[in-house]
C-alpha cells in the first residue's frame, strides 16, 4: 500500500500559518507598526490604499537592517527578540514571534527597502508567495519601508471574505490608534487613498488621547497614578458624564501592549459603580506596568489576550486605582455659570469628596431610601400578579380576536389618559390596554423606515440653520459609509472637510432642534448595534433610527397625539413589540380586572 501522509509544500504551510496572524489588512498594519516601534523609530507613517486591500505601507526612521537580516526576517520563526527559552518570560518588545513578515509574504506581494545609518546603500527585497524575486542594493533613507500589496492575491477565497472598504478601514484605524495611543512620545501619521487621516505630533498621553478621541475630552479626563511594589498603573479615565452606550473608547495596555480583558474591564466598571447608568461605558486609557515574568503573552496569535500569574491582585489594584482617582478629582460636570465667591470657598465645593465621606453618605438611611426604595426594580413583587403575562396578547392572535383588542374610537369613551408622561391608558371593547409611548413609537418608526428602504423615501425638511458636527476619525469613516442610506431615510448630511459634516435636513416628521446631539446619539447607538453580528448594516441602521426618532418617556402628549400614536401602532404589521422584542402594550381583559378586585 502507498503511504498517504506527506509534508505540505512550504508555500501552502506558510499560507496556513498566515491565517493565524494575517486575517485582514488591519492584522498586517498591527504587525508592521509594532515592528517599526521595536526598530527604535520616532517617526512612523502608515500609508494605505483601497482599505489596505491594494496597499499597506509602513515607513519608519528606525535602525534599519543589514542585507542578511533583511533576508532572514522573512523566514518563519526568525526573530531578533529571543535567544533562549527564558527570554519568552522577559519580553518587553512588541513583536517577537517571528511570524509576521513570513505570514505577510505568504499571502501578498511584498516590497522591502531598508538601510542602517552606518551603511552607504540599503537593501531592496521583492517577494510574493514566500519566494524572493529580487534582492539587490538600493539608494534608501535610513530606516525601513515595507509595502504589502494585493493582499490574498493567491488566496481568492480569503479575499472574498473581506468586508466593505469602510468596514476594513475602521479595523485599520482601530489598530493604528492602539499602537499610537501606547507611544505618545513618537510621531505617527496615517494616509488613506492620498488623504491624511491622522497627524499625531509627539507629546504627552493626555495630548495623544485628545488628538485621537476629540477635543470634547480635553477638560474631562481624570488622571490615574498608582505605584506599588508589584505593579504600576497610570493613564486617564473620563469623567462620568462622558460615558457612552458603547465600549469604543476603552484602551487597556500591559507593558505598553494593547490587550483585551473582560476581567480587568469589569474592574474599571466596578470602580464607576453608581456613577454612570448601568448600560453605559466609561472612557479609559490605562497602562499597567509589571514584571514580564508575572504574565504570559504567548497565549494567542494576535497577542491581545494574556494571562496574569495572579489575576485577583491585578483586578484589585486596577479597581482601587480608578476609584482613588475619581475620589481625588472633581467628577461633576462643569457648570456654565459663575458661583458666588463665598460659596466657592466652602469645604463642600473647594475640596474633593473623600472615599470615607462617599461611603458614609451612600450607606445612610436617607441615601438608601432615594437610591433603592423608590426605584421600580426594588418594589416588592406581589404574588397575586405573577400571571400578568397571561393577559398579554401576542402578535400571533387570530384575526377574529383582534377587534376586541383594538381601542374604541375616541368619541365613544373617556379621553385617552397619559400616565407619568410615559404610558397611555386606552379603553378597548373587552378591557383596557397600557401602551408604552416610546416603545410604540419605536415600532411605528421602524416600519416606516422599512418602507423607505423598500422604495418609498421619507420626505426631508430642510433645516433653517444647518448644523455642523465634527467627529473622531473612526466615527467620520462610519458616517461616510452610512450617508447613502441615511439620505433615503430622511437625513441629508454633507461632508464638510476631513472629519466634519453639515446636517442640512431631517425627516419631515421630526421636530427640529438639537439635531447635533441627536446625530451623535444615532452614531453611538449604531455602534452599540454593531456588536450584534446577526444584523446586516442596513438593519442596524433601521433599528438605530427607530430608537432615536421615537418620542421619549417623559414627553407630554396632547389628546390628538395620543390618538394618532395609538391608531398608527395598530396599523403596523407587528404592533405588539419593538424591533428588539420589548412589548409596546399590555392588554388587560375586564374579567381579569374584576377578578383582581374580587368581583
Amino acid at each position: 500500500m502507498t503511504d498517504i501522509i506527506q509534508l505540505l509544500p512550504d508555500n501552502i504551510a506558510n499560507q496556513i500559518a498566515a491565517g493565524e496572524v494575517i486575517q485582514r489588512p488591519a492584522s498586517a498594519v498591527k504587525e508592521l507598526l509594532e515592528n517599526a516601534v521595536d526598530a527604535g523609530a520616532d517617526e512612523i507613517r502608515l500609508i494605505i490604499t483601497d482599505a489596505g486591500k491594494q496597499l499597506v505601507n509602513v515607513v519608519d526612521n528606525g535602525k534599519g537592517m543589514s542585507e542578511t537580516d533583511a533576508r532572514m526576517s522573512f523566514e518563519r520563526h526568525a526573530t531578533s527578540k529571543i535567544r533562549n527559552i527564558d527570554d519568552l518570560f522577559r519580553i518587553r518588545t512588541m513583536g517577537f514571534r517571528g511570524e509576521a513578515l513570513a505570514s505577510i509574504a505568504a499571502v501578498a506581494e511584498v516590497e522591502l527597502k531598508t538601510k542602517r545609518k552606518e551603511d552607504e546603500t540599503g537593501t531592496l527585497l521583492l517577494m510574493d508567495n514566500s519566494i524572493v524575486r529580487v534582492q539587490e542594493p538600493v539608494a534608501a533613507q535610513d530606516g525601513t519601508s515595507i509595502s504589502m500589496k494585493n493582499l490574498f492575491f493567491n488566496v481568492p477565497a480569503r479575499r472574498n471574505f473581506l468586508k466593505s472598504n469602510a468596514a476594513e478601514l475602521r479595523h485599520i484605524i482601530d489598530e493604528f490608534i492602539r499602537v499610537a495611543m501606547a507611544f505618545p512620545e513618537l510621531f505617527f501619521s496615517m494616509q488613506s487613498n492620498g488623504q491624511e487621516v491622522f497627524h499625531l505630533e509627539k507629546g504627552s498621553l493626555k495630548q495623544r488621547i485628545v488628538q485621537i478621541l476629540g477635543n470634547n475630552y480635553s477638560a474631562k479626563l481624570v488622571s490615574v497614578q498608582e505605584q506599588t511594589d508589584y505593579l504600576n498603573i497610570s493613564g486617564f479615565v473620563g469623567k462620568p458624564e462622558t460615558a457612552k452606550k458603547t465600549r469604543g473608547d476603552q484602551y487597556l495596555f500591559v507593558n505598553n501592549r494593547f490587550i483585551k480583558s473582560a476581567y480587568l474591564n469589569h474592574a474599571v466598571m466596578n470602580a464607576f459603580n453608581e456613577m454612570i447608568p448601568r448600560d453605559s461605558y466609561p472612557m479609559y486609557a490605562l497602562f499597567i506596568d509589571l514584571d514580564p515574568a508575572q504574565l504570559d503573552i504567548n497565549v494567542h496569535p494576535t497577542k491581545q489576550e494574556i494571562k496574569f500569574e495572579d489575576e485577583k491582585i491585578v483586578y484589585a489594584f486596577v479597581q482601587s486605582a480608578v476609584k482613588h482617582a475619581l475620589a481625588q478629582f472633581s467628577i461633576t460636570p462643569t457648570l456654565d455659570f459663575e458661583l458666588d465667591a463665598g460659596i466657592q470657598q466652602m469645604d463642600a465645593v473647594s475640596k474633593p469628596v473623600s472615599i470615607q465621606q462617599k461611603n458614609s453618605a451612600s450607606s445612610s438611611t436617607l441615601f438608601q431610601s432615594f437610591s433603592q426604595k423608590h426605584q421600580a426594580h426594588f418594589i416588592e413583587k406581589r404574588s397575586d400578579l405573577k400571571h400578568w403575562k397571561d393577559m398579554y396578547e401576542p402578535a400571533t392572535v387570530p384575526d377574529t380576536a383582534i377587534p376586541s383588542l383594538l381601542p374604541l374610537p375616541v368619541e365613544t369613551h373617556t379621553a385617552l389618559q397619559q400616565l407619568h408622561q410615559s404610558y397611555i391608558v386606552v379603553q378597548t371593547q373587552t378591557g383596557l390596554m397600557l401602551l408604552h409611548q416610546q416603545n410604540a413609537h419605536e415600532r411605528i418608526w421602524y416600519e416606516k423606515l422599512q418602507e423607505a428602504i423598500s422604495g418609498k423615501p421619507i420626505a426631508i425638511q430642510q433645516s433653517l440653520f444647518p448644523v455642523s458636527i465634527e467627529l473622531s476619525v473612526a466615527d467620520a469613516v462610519m458616517l461616510e459609509e452610512l450617508l447613502p442610506d441615511l439620505k433615503v431615510l430622511g437625513y441629508q448630511i454633507e461632508p464638510f472637510g476631513k472629519q466634519a459634516f453639515v446636517l442640512q435636513g431631517i425627516p419631515a416628521d421630526l421636530i427640529q432642534g438639537n439635531e447635533k446631539s441627536a446625530l451623535e446619539k444615532i452614531l453611538e447607538q449604531y455602534k452599540h448595534f454593531t456588536n450584534e453580528v446577526k444584523f446586516s448594516r442596513r438593519e442596524k441602521l433601521l433599528r438605530t433610527l427607530a430608537l432615536q426618532n421615537a418620542i421619549k418617556a417623559g414627553t407630554i402628549l396632547s389628546l390628538k397625539e395620543m390618538q394618532s400614536l395609538t391608531d398608527s401602532l395598530f396599523e403596523c404589521a407587528i404592533p405588539n413589540t419593538t424591533p428588539n422584542g420589548k412589548p409596546t402594550y399590555l392588554a388587560f381583559q375586564k374579567e381579569e380586572l374584576d377578578k383582581m378586585f374580587g368581583r
